[in-house]
């Protein structure tokens, strides 16, 4: 079979796949069954075996030669004055059809499986402002006491001394005390990287992400070590099979407090009080202003430290890369694109109505 044969044949498949993808969405219930806690857990072992044991992202490399491929190829064409558009547009799919393919099988299904409030077995309903004000009274109360727990005074910025490795390790016997907690979410070898990338993902305003080629969980080696555990975790999270950011930073926020480690539980409570306060802010700005100054001094200090970090790294070329990334995941069933980080909000509001906080 010749090369431009097959190109053609994998932009059709391109197509196939897609239409099979809107078709199998609307069963999440035998998705989460077959794939998500079925052939999911296999792929992920053995992408996990394979490729956890070495110390550094392979996922960033193939990216990286991925980048340098479509670069030469481009300038090739132009070299040589070669640029057939309809072979080009069907070279362009078929490599696409292979990634999307790939993107899928080794992860990317998990976006249409069941969502978290069904598989813990509580509502997701729209909250009031009265609701969410009173979980966010609840939320400042624990982490004050969390933070003076550690620091013996408000004022005091938390600094926790063990190292950003020293933190992962910790991350893995956070995870297992939550699986036994939450059997529901149970994986085995999980396993989390610094990106080769941190600088230029803290350019663009990220703190991670999971390489859906090679299963590995990749965190920003630069953030701010106390919002690091959480992050550690939103992306062990996703390792786990968990494809939502909001379910994401719930599922994150459930491990790091429910944790035995202070340091953990300092960094899931910082996460869901700051989404709060956003979404309070959004919605009533004077009783945002009355509920921040409950906070111990200590706690604003942190963020105030973690927002001059991020305003430190802000350029032109992020809200273009945050743009696509928007779209991306509006096309994978969240339609609120990046807003939906802020939306584990509606899941922590829900899961305390009927559990304690």
């Amino acid at each position: 079979m010749n090369t431009k044969k097959t190109y053609k044949i994998l932009t059709i498949l391109l197509i196939m796949q897609w239409a099979f993808l809107r078709i199998i969405a609307q069963f999440p219930a035998e998705i989460e069954k077959y794939y998500s806690n079925g052939l999911y857990i296999y792929i992920s072992k053995f992408l996990n075996l394979l490729f956890g044991w070495i110390p550094f992202s392979v996922g960033d490399i193939l990216y990286a030669l991925l980048v340098i491929v479509i670069i030469k190829n481009i300038f090739t064409a132009i070299k040589n004055k070669k640029l057939h558009f309809k072979n080009t547009l069907f070279k362009i799919g078929g490599f696409i059809s292979i990634l999307f393919f790939i993107f899928h099988l080794n992860w990317g299904l998990n976006y249409f499986r069941q969502p978290v409030y069904k598989i813990l077995n509580f509502e997701n309903e729209k909250y009031t402002t009265n609701e969410l004000v009173d979980f966010t009274k609840k939320l400042i109360v624990k982490i004050n006491k969390v933070q003076l727990s550690i620091t013996k005074n408000d004022t005091l910025i938390v600094e926790n001394e063990k190292n950003k490795p020293e933190i992962q390790e910790i991350s893995y016997s956070v995870y297992k005390q939550f699986q036994e907690n939450y059997p529901q979410f149970h994986h085995e070898n999980l396993k989390v990287k610094h990106s080769l990338f941190s600088l230029p993902l803290t350019y663009m305003g990220f703190a991670g992400y999971l390489n859906p080629l090679t299963n590995e969980a990749q965190v920003n080696s630069l953030i701010p070590k106390n919002t690091y555990p959480m992050i550690v975790c939103h992306e062990l999270a996703h390792q786990v099979g968990i494809a939502s950011e909001s379910e994401a930073n719930f599922m994150g926020y459930l491990a790091t407090t429910n944790s035995n480690d202070v340091y953990f539980n300092y960094s899931g409570y910082l996460m869901a009080v700051r989404f709060c306060l956003f979404e309070i802010y959004q919605k009533d700005p004077e009783k945002f202003e009355l509920l921040k100054i409950e906070l111990n001094k200590g706690i604003l200090k942190d963020i105030q430290k973690s927002e001059a970090f991020w305003e430190s790294y802000q350029n032109w070329t992020e809200k273009y890369f945050k743009t696509f990334y928007d779209s991306f995941l509006k096309a994978n069933k969240q339609q609120d694109g990046m807003k939906s980080y802020n939306k584990v909000v509606l899941l922590l509001v829900n899961y305390y109505k009927t559990e304690e906080l």
